[in-house]
């Protein structure tokens, strides 16, 4: 695996996306995958992980509708492997590609990706607005909810979970758990 380093996938990342949500997003994507890597026996990956989660939206704040299709255009002009560009497009698979995401790494960032936002929706409903005191179950009922969160595909988390072999609670449990590894300590 080649990878580039932070500092050029941020550069990458923001001459694309300006909006702070998105960055925000990419950034939070992006812990949350390095926190996989070592949960799951990869930290000597960390890094790479990271980085396809700060890129994989590249191209959805510039080219909605063209979503995974445009990336690797705009990630091959600026000097990105093959193997990022692989992974970052497979987190589309079923939506907008037909790039089945096959590596841990990918499955990972397939299953994650719409959860880290249903989480997030989830913790600023909560008085602390973190995910510090967060619970499965919590996440549980809002995801049942279909209007909560509505732009989060249920489908594909529970394709994700599927792909990595966990039920909803075990990815639900570790995707917070990543979270939480993001947040400044109290």
């Amino acid at each position: 695996m080649e990878t580039i380093s932070r500092e050029r996938a941020w550069e990458i990342l923001v001459k694309y996306n300006k909006e702070p949500f998105h960055l925000q997003h990419a950034e939070t994507v992006e812990g949350v995958m390095k926190w996989f890597a070592d949960d799951l026996g990869h930290g000597a990956d960390r890094d790479y992980w990271g980085v396809v989660g700060l890129l994989h939206d590249i191209d959805f704040e510039l080219y909605p509708q063209e979503h995974c299709v445009k990336a690797p255009e705009l990630l091959r002009e600026n000097g990105v492997g093959e193997d990022v560009i692989r992974s970052v497009v497979s987190h589309g698979y079923g939506i907008v590609t037909d790039v089945k995401p096959e590596s841990l790494m990918e499955k990972v960032l397939y299953a994650t990706d719409e959860l880290t936002g249903l989480i997030w929706a989830s913790a600023l409903m909560r008085p602390s607005k973190s995910v510090s005191d967060l619970e499965v179950k919590s996440v549980k009922k809002k995801f049942k909810t279909a209007s909560f969160a509505a732009g989060c595909s249920r489908d594909v988390i529970k394709k994700g979970a599927e792909m990595l072999g966990w039920d909803l609670d075990e990815l639900f449990q570790k995707t917070i758990l990543a979270m939480r590894s993001l947040e400044p300590s109290a």
